[in-house]
Formats: C-alpha cells, sequence, structure tokens
C-alpha cells in the first residue's frame, strides 16, 4: 500500500470515529434514565455533600445541618441539592441547648413542579430544628419535625410531611430534557460537567487528528 493510500485509509477511519463520538454525545443525554426520589445530604463547610450513608443509619452530631432533596436524578453525581444556605445558627436560633439530647437543624427542599409526579405540587422548602436523643438518627430527628413520613418496604424513604402521596423511586425516562441538574449544582458551587467535558476533549483529539492526516494527505499529493 502506498504511502497515500495509507493516509487516506487513516482519515477515512478517524472521520468515522469522530461522526460516531459526536453522535453519541448528542443522543446519550435525551435517552438518559433516572429515579424520582428524595436524596439525602449533610452540610459541610460551606456547601452540601452527598451522604455516604442512609438517614436511618446516621448519627449526626449536635449541631449538625442535615439536608433533603426530592428530585428526578440519574445517580448521585447528578442529585439535585438542597437549594438555599441555611446554617445551624439560623435553623436552631431558638432551640437552646440540654444537657442530655442534641441539636439538628433539617433543610428539606421538595423540589421543583418539573420534577413532581404528576398531578402534585411541591410545598414550599422548609427548614426546622429537631431536638432528640443524644444518640437519635438522622431518621429519628427528621420524623420529630416533618411527619407523616412513608418508607417502602425495603426502608427506602419515600415520602416527607406526606409529599408526594404516591410512588417511591420510580424510573423517569428523558430527565436530561426535564432537569438541568448539573447546572444548578454548578451554580452551587459544583462543578458537575466533568464526563461531558471529556467526551468533548476526545472529540477534539479525535478532530485534530483527522485533520492532521488530511493536511497530510495534500501534501503528498504534491510530493
Amino acid at each position: 500500500m502506498t504511502r497515500r493510500a495509507t493516509t487516506l485509509l487513516l482519515t477515512g477511519v478517524l472521520t468515522g470515529v469522530l461522526t460516531a463520538l459526536l453522535c453519541a454525545l448528542a443522543a446519550a443525554p435525551a435517552g438518559a434514565t433516572g429515579y424520582r426520589y428524595w436524596s439525602f445530604w449533610e452540610r459541610t463547610g460551606g456547601g452540601w455533600a452527598y451522604a455516604t450513608q442512609g438517614p436511618a443509619t446516621s448519627r449526626p452530631a449536635d449541631g449538625s445541618v442535615q439536608g433533603f432533596r426530592f428530585a428526578v436524578s440519574e445517580d448521585s453525581a447528578d442529585a439535585s441539592r438542597p437549594r438555599g444556605a441555611a446554617s445551624f445558627a439560623e435553623v436552631c436560633a431558638g432551640t437552646p441547648a440540654r444537657e442530655g439530647s442534641k441539636r439538628v437543624a433539617l433543610v428539606i427542599d421538595f423540589g421543583t413542579a418539573a420534577d413532581a409526579p404528576e398531578g402534585e405540587t411541591p410545598p414550599a422548602a422548609r427548614t426546622a430544628c429537631a431536638r432528640v436523643a443524644g444518640d437519635a438518627s438522622t431518621a429519628e430527628a427528621l420524623a420529630a419535625a416533618a411527619k407523616p413520613l412513608r418508607y417502602d418496604t425495603n426502608a427506602l424513604l419515600c415520602a416527607i410531611a406526606d409529599y408526594p402521596k404516591r410512588g417511591c423511586g420510580e424510573q423517569v425516562a428523558g430527565t436530561a430534557e426535564r432537569k438541568p441538574a448539573a447546572a444548578q449544582n454548578k451554580d452551587q458551587g459544583d462543578e458537575g460537567d466533568g464526563p461531558r467535558l471529556a467526551w468533548y476533549a476526545g472529540a477534539a483529539a479525535v478532530a485534530a487528528l483527522a485533520a492532521a492526516a488530511v493536511w497530510q494527505s495534500r501534501r503528498n499529493r504534491h510530493d
């Protein structure tokens, strides 16, 4: 095979790869599937961190801030944070310390109309200061401040303060079209575009290689 033929073959291969990559990038978000559920967060420093354990096993200390957000999310990386920046001092300002108990600040964000089950309207976000026993879990603090709670047979938290009235972690198709969670989290200090940037970087790299191959092909014609 001549050098020119090899270069042309490489150009065709790279162009095909580039086309496939860009098509995948454009198509993937539209077909994304997520779940409608309550996510659990812990406030650390100046921001929210996705909790590493469930509210039933989490044992927050006095002065902790715990958050819950109802939304449609693909996974924990895509999950929407509770909105607002309420601090423990703000939420529990009227609840003095008491020996033998602890205070847990709760931020409860019922989400947006776009994420609500059909026929339901999310209540306004609320905060509450729960005074509970020193060894109480986050779930117990939540029960003390935002009844009624609803759980499924697998102990998954389905509803807070009776919202939503039905459903529990159901699958929802087309989440990318419904809710720009990554953009919202970025506004709250989270850079959630890593996977997308990686795709664009890959596409740019393939495009550069294809352009180089085309340039080499044209150069060979004049040699």
